[in-house]
């Protein structure tokens, strides 16, 4: 027995069975194995969780069914992946050893409130002013390996100058927030000029280990505490994060200098089911709150909450928090706008809704919106408020987005001439192609965990059954690590068997034929979920051409959605043959 590390208490309630190997707090409620705790509490994948105890005990980990180049393949991109992350990890010890004695930058951190605990947590540092100062903490500044990272830019140099002459340090005279990742390792950074100058905030660029659409600065100092708090609270800037861990807030995470994406909020709700996400009061705060609203719409089943909170123009949640207080901040919260408020007030925005032609546009803009929720009771609830709004019936507006949903297009039929299967397979629905893609993965579990959130997105966040039959095989996973096909196809039957649908629809996939030896399950389960891509490009198109609306928001998102479509379709009219 022992404190949960889960949440905070003071008399032990985590009890741990070698017998059993599994651990239990009888005071929250998880409960798992070895592997489950590793992969909960140091956010490891399931891959890199069995390693792990594999490497403790010393075991070697049975290879999978990969063909040897594709072993080799990824090999090679984790051992680059290993260099750039020990690279990034020199530089973060340097940049905090330099603020440890530059009296400037620790001056300037006491004057925005902050004290060496909390600097010491997030490991901020410094980066000297000069153009070259990282030369003193590599021994070769024409590393290539120092571009790849992110560190030094390289500009092209003549040819018959030195091959460094026109390298120099990215990040000069700004205090350094390290991004880690939920593992703990540094992937890249954020830096913040001292007095004046342009950018303000200058962060890393995209590389192999570092991608601003998917991380989230201050989530692994915050795991714990989102899941004490019951909530986590994006705010928008690094200081932020770390002020608020210092007055109160120790579950607060920024996204870093770009909008929140799909994936954002996907690994937001691995770690709570209450999302509260924290603007400013201004035009940039309302933009920002709308991209977020639309990232988070798809993720808001009926068991997770999403906020939205908005602060006077003039603070932002750090300088709220020292001028109202720590209790004033948290009623600010309990205060928050619910998605479903919010989704009316940005619908109605501009929309004059005493005029009928202002009551249809704001249903025009609304339907999207509404549209993009996954179904069950908000969705239900969420129209008959904005029927109330449209000054309709609810059954009215019922029927007129039904009459006015999109025609299910003819099946084309496979008669009229032999195609490869690959090709049958894509005419078929986004039913079958979600049976087959967890019979894949019932095969080869692990391919679960190498997916990244989009992927996730696309299997589980679709129409019943399969959002639960897809939470329930990550569950398995989480709960009873690798298992065979048929043991872990048991335990998911067992875990939704109160679904009849879902019941039903295990039993159709347990039909399937075993797959043949040599078989690419991973080239398999990327073209399914190429084809589901596709199918999202082309619903999302049609609901924008149905709106009739060419604000210039709406023209550049057409025409992303137009180039992914032309890529996708590229891509899939390259394969024409699928192993059986």
């Amino acid at each position: 027995m022992g404190l949960c590390p889960f949440h905070g208490e003071k008399s032990p309630s985590f009890a741990v069975s070698p017998s059993r190997q599994t651990y239990h707090c009888f005071g929250c409620g998880v409960h798992g194995n070895a592997i489950g705790f590793l992969m909960e509490h140091s956010g490891m994948g399931f891959v890199d969780a069995v390693h792990d105890l594999a490497q403790q005990v010393g075991l070697s980990v049975p290879e999978d069914d990969r063909s040897p180049e594709e072993r080799e393949r990824a090999l090679k991109t984790k051992e680059r992946q290993s260099t750039l992350i020990d690279v990034l990890a020199k530089a973060a010890e340097h940049y905090r050893k330099q603020l440890k004695t530059n009296s400037r930058a620790i001056d300037y951190l006491k004057q925005r409130g902050l004290s060496g605990e909390v600097a010491a947590r997030f490991a901020m540092g410094y980066a000297p002013e000069g153009w070259r100062a990282l030369a003193s903490a590599f021994p070769r500044y024409d590393d290539p390996l120092l571009d790849e990272s992110g560190l030094v830019i390289s500009q092209d140099a003549e040819a018959d100058s030195g091959a460094d002459s026109k390298r120099y340090d990215r990040f000069r005279d700004r205090i350094m927030f390290p991004i880690r990742s939920v593992q703990g390792e540094v992937i890249g950074f954020g830096g913040r000029v001292l007095d004046r100058g342009e950018p303000k905030y200058l962060n890393s660029p995209e590389t192999p280990v570092f991608s601003k659409g998917r991380e989230l600065y201050g989530l692994y100092e915050a795991r714990t505490a989102i899941r004490q708090h019951g909530f986590v609270l994006v705010v928008e800037g690094y200081m932020d994060v770390v002020a608020l861990a210092q007055l109160g807030f120790p579950n607060a995470v920024a996204t870093l200098g770009t909008a929140c994406t799909a994936e954002h909020v996907q690994k937001l709700f691995r770690f709570a089911d209450s999302v509260v996400f924290s603007f400013d009061g201004d035009a940039a705060g309302r933009r920002a709150a709308g991209r977020a609203l639309e990232a988070a719409l798809p993720h808001a089943t009926d068991l997770r909450s999403v906020r939205f909170l908005f602060l006077p123009p003039e603070h932002d949640p750090d300088s709220y928090v020292r001028e109202h207080g720590t209790e004033g901040f948290a009623a600010c919260i309990e205060q928050a706008v619910p998605l479903s408020r919010q989704v009316v007030a940005v619908a109605q925005e501009g929309c004059d809704l005493g005029t009928a032609e202002g009551r249809a546009r704001f249903l025009a803009l609304a339907r999207p919106l509404w549209v993009a929720l996954p179904e069950g009771a908000l969705k239900r609830q969420l129209l008959g408020d904005l029927a109330v709004v449209a000054k309709l019936d609810t059954s009215e507006l019922a029927g007129l987005w039904q009459t006015s949903a999109p025609k299910a297009r003819p099946q084309v039929s496979d008669a009229a001439a032999p195609r490869p299967r690959l090709v049958r397979a894509a005419r078929q629905g986004a039913a079958n192609q979600l049976d087959r893609a967890l019979w894949l993965l019932l095969h080869r579990a692990e391919m679960w965990w190498d997916l990244d959130g989009h992927c996730h997105d696309l299997l589980a966040d679709r129409v019943a059954p399969y959002a639960v039959l897809f939470g329930g095989f990550e569950r398995c996973l989480h709960e009873q690590g690798p298992l065979a096909p048929a043991a872990l196809l048991n335990d998911l039957t067992q875990s939704v068997h109160d679904d009849e649908h879902a019941r039903s629809t295990l039993e159709r996939i347990a039909q399937f034929h075993e797959p043949e030896p040599n078989t690419d399950l991973r080239q398999q389960l990327d073209l399914i979920l190429d084809h589901l891509r596709l199918r999202d490009v082309d619903a999302e198109l049609e609901q924008l051409f149905e709106s009739g609306l060419m604000s210039p928001d709406i023209q550049s998102r057409s025409a992303e959605l137009m180039q992914s479509r032309a890529r996708l379709k590229a891509a899939l009219s390259s394969i024409t043959t699928l192993p059986a």
